[in-house]
């Protein structure tokens, strides 16, 4: 490779090398997501290794300990991942919509969200009672760090809820309480209806959804006259 000198004064070759590693870290990273997914779904939590984890990865297993500090760390940062994951689908189906109203906005991601869940059962029975305001917010609020580096498909999340937000704030009084109770509201349904049929299937819960997160939406609405949230 001819070597060559960027703006910043560091080498192509320093540049390429740099971004080869990074690759190859995520490349290991996500091999131990996708194995841990298995091991948890399968043969559950507490009947999982690290060893187990790191030898299905094909890492070793000080590699884990790179990435996490126990299998309960991967758990919760799985969780995140997997909920950022549905959320990154039901946002790029958003955006190929004409839906300008947050309002509009949140009925059809939260209808996209019970869809990819009903077609998916073992990702579901794996995050849905853990799909919470806690995963939301902390996309919201996530700064990247050395220990928790956003993927690219958190970033984009990230980057949506905050645009979302902004939406929001200048129609609702206080965006972050309705969307913690529209979150809760979906996450807590789809597991019981989705997986039991209680208190009937989701195709017969779905309009009563639908109209439960308008509801929420409506009575959050600014008044004439009120002030927009900061």
């Amino acid at each position: 490779m001819n070597q060559t000198t960027t703006s910043d004064g560091t080498s192509s070759r320093y540049h390429h090398s740099v971004g080869k590693a990074a690759k190859n870290k995520q490349v290991k990273k996500n091999a131990l997501y996708d194995t841990a997914f298995h091991l948890f779904t399968s043969k559950g939590i507490a009947h999982t290794s690290i060893s187990d984890i790191a030898e299905g990865a094909q890492v070793a297993k000080g590699t884990f300990y790179l990435y996490f500090k126990d299998k309960y760390d991967l758990r919760d940062r799985l969780i995140r991942h997997k909920a950022a994951q549905i959320m990154e689908k039901a946002f790029a189906a958003l955006d190929k919509t004409a839906l300008v109203i947050p309002e509009d906005q949140i009925v059809f991601l939260a209808g996209h969200i019970v869809s990819q869940l009903t077609v998916d059962k073992i990702t579901l029975r794996f995050i849905a009672k853990n799909l919470s305001w806690g995963v939301i917010r902390n996309r919201l609020y996530s700064t990247a760090d050395g220990d928790e580096e956003e993927s690219s498909d958190e970033k984009i999340v990230s980057d949506k809820i905050r645009d979302l937000f902004q939406s929001m704030a200048r129609r609702y009084r206080n965006p972050e309480v309705l969307m913690f109770m529209i979150v809760e509201l979906v996450g807590s349904t789809c597991y019981s209806s989705i997986l039991e049929g209680v208190p009937v299937s989701i195709e017969e819960l779905r309009p009563y959804l639908a109209d439960a997160v308008r509801a929420i939406c409506r009575a959050g609405e600014l008044q004439n006259g009120e002030p927009a949230a900061d």
